[in-house]
């Protein structure tokens, strides 16, 4: 019989439990939650830990409903572009990459946001400026498109000739010639020509990747995006080695990627992922299907013609990459396999063709645990806000991107139908009308801290941007984004002893440094993590 004290004791301090009751002092044994309440001395013997919380919050480890983390962690070694908006800035850091890399092949990196260029277009003159005699390509931050010089271009083709592939764009010149920027599917013109990612360079991006998760409060991911075709990158054998080896402290779900460029054919090799790819703390029982593209390069699937500069429709409503009849079967397959369903959907017409897909798959094999769900969710058409209830799928929340901002005010809203505007991000709604909420990052699309996407949930601005609030009635309180980021995610990531702390539960536990209760709204995203603990065992520390 084991001993009757605690390993771990952490008191003195609020506790957001997310449902599962009052508390200011937990009591972990074993990897366990086995006591909350006000008063548990009792269970502090001679070699308990007790960590005096000092009126700081203790609360659920953050899970991520939506991550890229392998490649987020691979890119932390490329050429980095994020968290500036400055076309010199950008220049700058080029150029010091390409010199202090004189030996690598090709410039490859990313983060660069649209708005930094008129109408969303980077021009291939600033990179070959800085770059002329190496081939560049820079993923931008939504990784929707990207930013080649000419020899990027030469090298693959392309030319005023070329047709635009059929799910994507060649940004284009006056004279037709391509100017430097890349859509979607035309990415792929290049993609195959980059050097090879190794199986050792995504290993030690994941690791990367964890490390920092951890010291953002994150004990649990959903990784978006596992098995890809598409041009997008394979990052399987980073998580089977980490899961196999033993140092995969996060617990991982693994989305394996539909083929958009092809059919029910490529079950069997899903289901046979699945079986390979559940390994330790690793499960692979996640299909992504992406049905859209976004809205700042009009490939998002709408209800409503996107407009162009002068406002009029231009009869462009977006990209559907899988075909809405086929989407049906699929799922509904899929569904009956046990198989969960993870959608990007962006546009308002996507949202209702991956709710379309489930009702489908509901009539069918009715209302199966599989826990579908939809991520993005930018717009939202009013008469499927209830449909999320109804069907049982949930809201996936990247709350990071719902405020104002160039991105938003300049490249998006003078471009969407005037209907389509005030659809957009519509949290309160969803939650009003009983939808579940869970909530991710989209790392390395926009920031991996969950309390930066919650402060926005919250605040629909910013930390410390003076803009006007984006659509405020569709704010949430912060126990509601606490819980989505928590609770939320961990019904998402069928993961149910986590995401609450009840005892029974798994000791994964987060301190923050403050108590973001206890200040203003405006003051959420000011708080930072103290200590991360997986299974009661400390993976950060501040």
């Amino acid at each position: 019989m084991s001993h009757p004290y605690a390993d771990l004791l952490f008191t003195g301090g609020p506790v957001f439990t997310a449902g599962g009751g009052p508390a200011t002092a937990v009591a972990v044994r074993d990897g366990r939650i086995i006591a909350t309440g006000h008063d548990l001395r009792a269970l502090a013997g001679p070699s308990t830990e007790v960590v005096d919380l000092a009126g700081r919050l203790l609360l659920p480890g953050f899970q991520d409903a939506h991550v890229h983390a392998v490649m987020g962690g691979v890119e932390l070694n490329q050429c980095d572009l994020t968290e500036t908006t400055d076309l010199d800035e950008y220049l700058r850091r080029v150029a010091a990459y390409a010199a202090d890399h004189p030996d690598v092949e090709w410039i490859v990196g990313g983060g660069w946001s649209m708005e930094t260029f008129p109408g969303g277009v980077p021009a291939k003159e600033l990179l070959d400026r800085v770059v002329p005699d190496r081939p560049v390509f820079l993923a931008n931050r939504d990784h929707h498109g990207a930013w080649v010089n000419s020899r990027a271009l030469e090298l693959a083709g392309i030319t005023a000739g070329s047709p635009d592939p059929a799910h994507g764009r060649i940004d284009r010149a006056a004279d037709g010639s391509p100017a430097g920027g890349l859509q979607e599917g035309a990415m792929e013109l290049v993609t195959p020509l980059l050097p090879e990612v190794t199986t050792a360079d995504r290993i030690a991006g994941l690791r990367r990747a964890q490390r920092l998760l951890h010291s953002l409060g994150v004990t649990a991911w959903q990784d978006a995006m596992v098995c890809a075709t598409n041009g997008y990158p394979e990052v399987s054998d980073a998580y089977l080695a980490a899961a196999s080896e033993g140092w995969l402290t996060a617990t991982v779900v693994g989305a394996l990627w539909w083929d958009r460029d092809r059919g029910p054919e490529q079950i069997p090799e899903i289901v046979a992922n699945r079986e390979r790819l559940t390994v330790g703390r690793l499960r692979c029982d996640s299909v992504k299907l992406m049905l859209d593209g976004v809205a700042e390069n009009f490939t998002a699937a709408m209800t409503e013609s996107y407009r162009d500069g002068c406002g009029c429709a231009t009869g462009n409503t977006g990209l559907s990459f899988i075909d809405p009849a086929a989407l049906r079967s699929h799922v509904t397959e899929l569904d009956a396999l046990g198989f969960q369903v993870h959608f990007h959907a962006l546009g308002d017409r996507a949202v209702r063709d991956g709710l379309d897909a489930i009702a489908a798959a509901r009539a069918a094999n009715g209302f199966t645990d599989t826990r579908p769900h939809l991520a993005h969710l930018q717009v939202v058409h009013p008469d499927d806000v209830p449909r999320f209830r109804q069907l049982g799928a949930t809201a996936n929340l990247q709350a990071y991107w719902a405020s104002h901002e160039p991105q938003m005010d300049d490249l998006t809203i003078p471009f969407l139908d005037p209907a389509l505007v005030d659809r957009q991000y519509p949290f309160g709604d969803l939650w009003r009308s009983g939808a579940h909420l869970a909530a991710g990052s989209d790392w390395p699309v926009s920031t991996p801290d969950p309390l930066q996407a919650i402060h926005v949930a919250v605040n629909r601005v910013h930390q410390g941007e003076d803009y006007e609030p984006f659509l405020p009635a569709q704010r949430l309180d912060l126990a509601t984004a606490l819980a989505a980021y928590t609770a939320g995610s961990a019904y998402v990531n069928r993961l149910d002893d986590t995401g609450t702390i009840r005892p029974g539960n798994r000791a994964d536990l987060v301190v923050l440094d403050r108590d973001p209760f206890a200040a203003p709204p405006s003051e959420i995203a000011s708080a930072t993590v103290a200590g991360t603990w997986v299974d009661g065992r400390q993976v950060y520390s501040a």
